[in-house]
């Protein structure tokens, strides 16, 4: 017999969780306590266990997102048409959705099961009946309706496209989103000098550019206590990038980095760029087993241009990554084009979602996808000789 567990916080999460094989740090509970501790203040946590006689053998990340406009959409404008468009946009997702993953970083990072236990439509199964659990929950407790529902983000050969039945049922519809922003690393790079010694003259001089603008810079890791001590100053540069975006679901509480890194220790790395002594920009990084996460980052919006810091933070990320023996660095899904000049690569990724309101119709909802998550014209960047 199949059956399902809801925990509302990760001390009730059975000491089995760890011990399934899933690979992936962000299903982990030192994420998971991490993220808890710091997760932003629209956004809460449901811990989903699927059991097979007593033996967990499943498990799913559930967050319910409260999204209001002044939420999802940052910046001001004049504008009577966008002011306007956002009015109509937000009519479709004000409220709460229920998203099965994790809202706060591009890929499949909310469910896990063991293929050899159980199938995926029965897992698949069991969380469409936690998601009707919780949203009962959430209306007896808040008195409030779950407007949307998603599974988040797979890569087109993800075995979950199988399951057309599956959404079909469930009223459930796949979208495309914005590619994932993938950097394999290629097994002849063991130094960063061989990753760039593979660049065409172009980017080896625009290489050459950046390092040279970032040299009055000195970049270094930010230990606990640094960013204990700091973390206003961290959330301010991240807040100035987050706010620039337009559009976003959450902020960021001002605890997050520290609270993360309490919980990962080693896993979780902070690099800070400093001008003379001062704090002006930061990144992020989360060590998954052999993926580097690309995680959040801040800077200071008056000195970026001139010392090229986004472009200089991609560079070391990559660096690191090769140095460090990873096979790939994920980027996500922001910035495509910039992130392919230094060597990453596109891979399309799609969600599957619906409206609970029967009268609001599919094409509807992806025209509201499509307005929040544009798929963006861009030009693919090629840095690397030909062979």
């Amino acid at each position: 017999m199949i059956a399902h567990k809801i925990y509302s916080a990760t001390h009730e999460i059975p000491s089995d969780w760890d011990r399934l094989p899933s690979n992936d740090v962000f299903l982990k509970t030192p994420f998971l306590k991490g993220l808890e501790a710091s997760t932003p203040s629209n956004i809460s946590s449901y811990y989903v266990g699927v059991f097979k006689a007593d033996k967990l053998v499943g498990i799913a990340i559930i967050q319910r997102v409260q999204m209001y406009l002044d939420d999802v959409f940052r910046r001001n404008t004049n504008s009577f048409i966008k002011q306007t468009g956002k009015q109509l946009v937000s009519s479709f997702v004000r409220g709460n959705a229920l998203v099965a993953g994790n809202l706060m970083h591009t890929g499949q990072h909310g469910m896990y099961y063991d293929a050899a236990e159980i199938t995926q439509n029965e897992f698949l199964n069991s969380i469409q009946k936690a998601i009707k659990d919780i949203t009962l929950e959430i209306k007896e407790k808040f008195n409030k309706k779950i407007r949307i529902i998603v599974f988040k983000d797979y890569f087109q050969d993800d075995a979950i496209h199988d399951c057309t039945t599956f959404f079909k049922e469930q009223n459930l519809y796949k979208i495309q989103v914005q590619p994932n922003m993938i950097f394999e690393i290629s097994n002849t790079w063991k130094s960063q000098e061989d990753y760039i010694s593979s660049f065409n003259k172009k980017y080896k001089r625009r290489y050459r550019t950046a390092r040279k603008k970032s040299k009055d810079l000195v970049c270094k890791e930010l230990d606990e206590n640094y960013i204990e001590k700091h973390s206003k100053d961290l959330f301010r540069l991240y807040e100035t990038v987050s706010d620039n975006a337009g559009i976003n679901s959450f902020k960021l509480s001002e605890n997050h980095f520290l609270s993360l890194k309490k919980s990962l220790k080693d896993e979780f790395k902070v690099f800070g760029y400093f001008l003379n002594e001062a704090l002006i920009g930061f990144y992020t990084l989360i060590l998954n087993n052999d993926r580097l996460e690309t995680y959040f980052l801040g800077y200071n919006k008056a000195l970026q241009h001139k010392y090229q810091m986004y472009l200089n933070m991609l560079f070391n990320m990559a660096c690191f990554g090769i140095e460090n023996h990873f096979k790939t660095v994920v980027f996500a899904r922001t910035a495509m084009e910039i992130k392919s000049s230094i060597g990453a690569k596109p891979h399309t990724m799609d969600v599957y979602l619906t409206h609970t309101n029967n009268f609001i119709a599919n094409t509807v909802m992806k025209c509201v996808v499509k307005y929040m998550n544009p798929i963006r014209q861009w030009e693919e960047r090629h840095p690397f000789k030909t062979v």
